[in-house]
């Protein structure tokens, strides 16, 4: 059994399955980019659906995998710690893109209405901690609207990408979504055997680093909520640091900004996925305190994401703006907190 494993083989163990997801996450941009010139789906949609999806699989099923094994600390706080981490990333892809801050060169209306429906399905997640343990059967009754409300917010999106009421303004900075000639002839079905394959791969990955994570926990005396926000979340989170800084360097910014956004609505689903899994009640009242704080916490990071979304602070080359270094300054006060606390 892997829950046995010494530490230093899980440690070893957790290293491999992180190097596996990033190689296979650095796959992946281009994959989705191709799909998404294809199909004519469109970088915000095939970002914020194909990219989100495949890139938080190693997540999803890790925190799955915990709740079935009755760790809801571990499940809960990989899921709101990675929606944490994935929103830095925006600030570091943010660093590599040199021509103007990725916010203003990435405007999109996409992914603007994609982190309008992330504030709120973090919104569920917090009236889920904050109300009675209302449960149907051992599932609470929150769970069922976080997966109604991503449908709806996801159909939302399709709907402004194809009739927009309203534009960013065009300037010599704005990378708009113009699908390349090549990408349109190429075999869908290659495609979509390849995005499979990257996928379920990085979806294996992440059920083998949940076992290897929980020995961490354990013989380290680390606790679920230090190792679920600082190590399996980053880890897991390495696919959507890959292929954001992959997409900025072909300079698909939409499907960067997309990606990230898009997989942490889809990262909510974790607590909808876990709570289903978790057979001892609901799954948002056996958590402690610092999975609550990083909720939160990762809700203030997309509310100045999107600030910085509208307001488009141009800048110089080589610089970023006020948004994110908002974003590492916050990290930086999670990471604080849950050590302290931890």
């Amino acid at each position: 059994m892997l829950e046995t494993m010494p530490l230093g083989s899980a440690i070893a163990l957790f290293g491999l399955c992180t190097a596996v997801i990033g190689v296979v996450g650095t796959r992946l941009a281009g994959v989705v980019d191709r799909i998404a010139d294809r199909t004519g789906l469109g970088e915000a949609v095939a970002g914020a659906v194909l990219l989100g999806l495949a890139t938080s699989l190693s997540g999803s099923v890790l925190s799955v995998s915990a709740s079935l094994s009755g760790r809801a600390d571990l499940a809960m706080s990989n899921a709101v710690g990675g929606i944490a981490v994935q929103t830095l990333f925006l600030a570091v892809a943010d660093l590599t893109y040199r021509r103007a801050n990725l916010e203003h060169a990435a405007a999109s209306l996409g992914n603007i209405m994609q982190g309008a429906l992330l504030v709120a399905q973090m919104s569920w997640l917090l009236l889920a901690f904050a109300m009675p343990e209302w449960t149907i059967g051992h599932v609470h009754v929150v769970t069922p609207l976080l997966l109604v409300s991503y449908l709806y917010g996801v159909r939302l999106i399709r709907k402004v990408q194809t009739a927009p009421m309203w534009d960013p303004a065009r300037t010599r900075e704005t990378r708009e979504d113009v699908p390349e000639e090549s990408n349109e002839r190429e075999s869908l079905r290659r495609l979509l055997m390849a995005f499979a394959g990257l996928a379920v791969t990085i979806g294996a990955a992440g059920w083998v680093l949940e076992k290897s994570a929980t020995v961490i926990a354990v013989d380290t005396g680390l606790g679920q909520a230090i190792v679920g926000t600082l190590f399996t979340a980053v880890a897991t989170s390495l696919p959507e640091l890959v292929t954001t800084l992959a997409a900025v360097r072909r300079g698909a910014l939409t499907l960067a900004v997309a990606g990230i956004i898009g997989g942490n609505a889809f990262d909510t689903l974790f607590a909808a996925f876990s709570d289903v899994a978790y057979l001892d009640g609901s799954i948002y009242h056996a958590v402690s305190d610092p999975v609550v704080f990083w909720t939160a916490l990762g809700m203030l990071m997309t509310a100045f994401l999107l600030m910085g979304l509208i307001r488009r602070e141009e800048q110089g080359p080589g610089r970023i703006g006020f948004e994110s270094l908002s974003l590492f300054g916050f990290y930086a006060l999670g990471v604080v907190v849950v050590t302290v606390a931890g």
